[in-house]
């Protein structure tokens, strides 16, 4: 949806201000991608453009249809905006049937004035994310850690996702862009990484993510098949120890 968002984020070096009109050409562009790549599994992010009547996500809707109706096996994860916290608009993506629906809470509640953001855009990200787990879709977010943040307070922000049944998560270290960026306040060591990974795990994620190079789509395809893999075995074991069908028609 363009390289402008309509949002300056103070730890992100996107271009922000009046973006221009949406290219009606890029679903057909990014399944043209698709074919020369030959992907099997694509995650799909944006600018946020709060611009937009539906902050654009008829777009994505149209994108990700394009894409099914070209490669039926092609696995899509969305890593969208927060479309104002409306759920028509939320919706409307989700109608399209990703397999992942991704959406960063970036950093924790209590970083979030200090990143140009306000702290009710936390509650309205965590309620984007629950929504789409009523809606029955597989969730998934991702945080920076370094900018200023306690140990405390991210195990508070793994209850919070946890409390939603968030699925995935994706754990990484804040690099400071640009000069004009926010600082970094601490380098988190690789053994303080896995530490936080453990917790995550031991919350009940079923899938976590965790290095200091590690960015929202790290490993995004293994991650879904593991957790499918496994969603399959599991079935496969409940069949097992439960070997009788029912004979009702």
């Amino acid at each position: 949806m363009g390289d402008i968002c309509t949002r300056n984020c103070g730890f992100c070096s996107v271009n922000h201000g009046r973006p221009e009109p949406l290219d009606e050409a890029e679903p057909r562009n990014i399944v043209d991608m698709v074919r020369l790549m030959q992907l099997r599994y694509l995650v799909i992010t944006s600018v946020t453009r709060d611009d937009l009547d539906d902050g654009g996500s008829s777009h994505y809707a149209r994108t990700i249809k394009e894409l099914k109706l070209n490669f039926p096996d092609l696995k899509i994860e969305i890593l969208i905006p927060d479309f104002k916290g409306n759920k028509n608009h939320i919706l409307k993506a989700l109608q399209a049937q990703p397999e992942v629906l991704n959406h960063n809470l970036e950093t924790t509640k209590s970083m979030y004035p200090i990143i140009n953001r306000n702290p009710k855009n936390y509650s309205r990200s965590l309620k984007l994310l629950g929504f789409a787990k009523e809606k029955g879709f597989i969730t998934k977010s991702g945080i920076m850690v370094g900018l200023g943040e306690t140990i405390d307070e991210i195990i508070e922000l793994f209850d919070d996702l946890r409390s939603i049944q968030v699925n995935f998560l994706t754990i990484g270290q804040y690099l400071k862009p640009t000069q004009k960026n926010l600082p970094v306040e601490k380098f988190y060591s690789p053994e303080t990484f896995k530490k936080l990974k453990k917790i995550a795990l031991s919350k009940g994620f079923d899938a976590v993510e965790s290095d200091p190079f590690v960015r929202s789509s790290y490993n995004a395809g293994l991650m879904y098949g593991d957790y499918m893999a496994s969603r399959s075995t599991s079935l496969k074991e409940k069949k097992q120890r439960h070997p009788f069908k029912s004979t009702r028609k």
